[in-house]
């Protein structure tokens, strides 16, 4: 059996504010510091070990990371970063709030936004990606690697061939490996690990530092089983969270449902 461990960043200070984030490269607020630090005692205390880890460009990530190998004195393993683990480019949403936004807009649109498979938000302005595209960790991208808005399947296609390229090279030579990333770069790969259909991953809500335990056949590197591990009323509460962002009143209900 093998195993690969995947975690949402902590929770941003955007996340905290509801917020778009996208690409924009906010910090960790100080409950997502707090988040990634009881991940890495959750892990160490049910002996999980790791030989490598992946993570975006992003800080956000980056820090989770950081935080969780050094709970479990593991800061001494191989980590590499990619852009392609970026979180999904909210495009011009980058920055609003999200009952703001679904005030002015209507919840089912910017629901379709947020969630949709295929449907791509508004996009940057000429000189908004223009200043993306001077950013240093990008530069030795190609013009047409640099979104200025992405759907989720816009996601997939690049989470997909790093996915391929990278992390299962890793798992088939025995390793075990930790992903920390992004809501939307986490959704793309659990579609694929899960089988998914495209017209219910609007349906998956991945909450902020909890980890996300899957356990692989070695011959094939196929979910045998997941699970995430923690608090299961506080995992709950955790998803349910993620679900009603938009909402200007908690109480109301969505469709939505969490990643179980």
């Amino acid at each position: 059996m093998r195993r690969l461990i995947l975690v949402r960043h902590g929770q941003s200070v955007w996340n905290d504010e509801n917020r778009f984030t996208g690409w924009t490269d906010v910090d960790l607020s100080a409950n997502g510091i707090r988040e990634a630090r009881e991940a890495g005692q959750i892990l160490l205390g049910k002996q999980f070990t790791f030989d490598i880890a992946f993570t975006s460009v992003l800080k956000r990530a980056i820090k989770t990371l950081w935080i969780i190998l050094e709970e479990m004195d593991l800061m001494w393993i191989p980590v590499h970063r990619s852009w392609r683990l970026n979180e999904r480019h909210y495009g011009a949403l980058q920055g609003l709030n999200k009952v703001e936004t679904a005030k002015k807009y209507g919840f089912e649109k910017v629901h379709i936004w947020r969630r949709g498979y295929k449907t791509k938000p508004p996009a940057l302005s000429a000189n908004e990606q223009l200043h993306m595209k001077k950013d240093a960790r990008y530069a030795n991208l190609l013009p047409s690697d640099i979104p200025s808005c992405e759907s989720l399947y816009d996601t997939e296609q690049r989470v997909m061939p790093f996915w391929q390229d990278s992390v299962v090279r890793e798992l088939s030579a025995g390793r075990c490996v930790l992903i920390a990333a992004h809501g939307s770069s986490l959704r793309a790969l659990i579609k694929h690990l899960d089988e998914i259909p495209d017209e219910k991953i609007e349906d998956l809500n991945i909450p902020t530092g909890i980890p996300l335990i899957y356990e692989l056949d070695e011959r094939t590197n196929k979910p045998i089983k997941h699970y995430y591990l923690g608090d299961s009323a506080k995992i709950a509460s955790a998803i349910k969270s993620v679900a009603e962002q938009l909402l200007p009143d908690a109480s109301l209900k969505t469709k939505e449902k969490g990643h179980k």
